[in-house]
């Protein structure tokens, strides 16, 4: 075989490798990636890492991976090895001075995380909120707005296994998209509320509701079983 076959050969399984390079990061208030499940970024068939809305070119150099290092870095769009300004010249020591008042600490982030379950928002199949789950939201909207300052809230709705994956995942966003909605009602800023769908992706009953019959929305014992997976997850980020 060539040399230049051989070169091409090695190229693409190079390629091929990192394409599948799995890229886990630490969970923080805004991705500038899509994630999938237990926080992979997601990646299109070029290997290339998906961007989310919340995209910026800080983003990707303060959301870490679990190794440490910036998600830019490891989906290739910054540099790992940016060069640093080389260190001034020592200065003379100054004269000493009165040490000044030490300045009172900033306020410190504060999350507030709440787990909604579909018996509290939504019926099955549905993405109307109940009165129950307006309640809830109630409060968690005042609750929001006695922080100081809110950063943002962060609405994430999630399926039960019943149906197709697109469907669940329209369904997941129609759910988090009237959290919002509501939200927006009670006075929350648009702008502060971000919005995401997992679909069925993310399940929390786990194999509670094996062998309980049919997977059909028909079959009410195996609907009732998979509740908690049929939720919208909150979480407002400020400073008290």
């Amino acid at each position: 075989m060539k040399k230049s076959h051989l070169l091409i050969l090695a190229a693409i399984a190079g390629f091929a490798a990192s394409a599948q390079a799995q890229i886990v990061v630490k969970s923080a208030p805004v991705q500038p990636y899509i994630l999938g499940a237990g926080n992979i970024v997601e990646k299109d068939g070029l290997g290339n890492c998906l961007r989310s809305t919340n995209y910026s070119s800080e983003l990707i150099k303060s959301v870490l991976t679990t190794e440490g290092k910036p998600v830019g870095v490891a989906c290739g769009e910054i540099k790992a090895d940016a060069p640093v300004a080389a260190a001034p010249a020592a200065a003379p020591a100054p004269t000493p001075v009165k040490p000044a008042t030490a300045p009172a600490p900033a306020p410190t982030p504060a999350a507030q995380k709440v787990s909604l379950p579909s018996d509290a928002l939504f019926a099955f199949n549905k993405a109307d909120l109940s009165d129950l789950g307006k309640d809830n939201l109630t409060t968690f909207a005042n609750n929001a707005k006695k922080l100081k300052a809110l950063e943002v809230i962060i609405a994430v709705g999630h399926a039960d296994r019943i149906g197709t994956a697109d469907y669940n995942q329209k369904l997941s966003e129609k759910r988090a998209a009237a959290v919002k909605d509501f939200l927006v009602g009670q006075g929350i800023p648009a702008n502060k509320v971000y919005t995401e769908g997992k679909g069925k992706t993310q399940p929390v009953t786990g194999k509670t509701c094996s062998k309980l019959g049919a997977e059909s929305g028909k079959n009410k014992k195996l609907v009732d079983c998979l509740a908690p997976d049929r939720r919208v997850e909150l979480e407002a980020v400020g400073t008290k």
